[in-house]
């Protein structure tokens, strides 16, 4: 039976590839690291699909993985010093045109927790039980932190128009 439930997982992970690549993608803004972070989810999911006491909980457990190894990796990527080459980033900008922020920009500017439950929310089309499960937070805790983001949301695209 478990190499059934395993087969079953291989199965939803590569189903479910686009969805996870586009999820990771979202955190770091990065190719290269968003293809990491799926990629180690992956292994650790493979590595550890015994420690599953609930079948029926693949999808919250993997999205848990996958969130925590993109948050892992933008915690490496915070430690690491850049070093700036203001002659390779010159960007063409029209006078009298500074962009604004976009829902992108503010979804950015909020705590991780919100950013994660709004992703889950309306990217991957996650339920708030769903949602409680992944992030590990109770329900009223979920509903708060998403009601909260989207208010914040809100005024930062206000600000923009103005």
């Amino acid at each position: 039976m478990k190499t059934d439930f395993y087969d079953s997982i291989v199965a939803y992970i590569v189903d479910e590839q686009n969805k996870f690549y586009r999820l990771a993608y979202s955190y770091l803004r990065n190719r290269d690291d968003a293809l990491d972070a799926v990629q180690n989810a992956v292994c650790k999911a493979l590595e550890h699909y015994r420690d599953i006491k609930n079948q029926e909980a693949v999808k919250t457990w993997f999205y848990r993985i996958l969130i925590n190894e993109s948050i892992n990796i933008l915690k490496e990527k915070h430690r690491l010093t850049y070093v700036y080459d203001e002659n390779k980033d010159r960007i063409y900008e029209e006078k009298g045109f500074e962009p604004g922020f976009d829902a992108k920009d503010c979804l950015s500017r909020l705590d991780i927790e919100a950013q994660t439950i709004i992703k889950l929310r309306f990217f991957e089309e996650l339920s708030l039980n769903e949602i409680a499960k992944v992030t590990g937070l109770n329900i009223n805790t979920v509903k708060s932190k998403l009601y909260r983001g989207l208010k914040q949301m809100k005024i930062c695209l206000k600000e923009d128009e103005l």
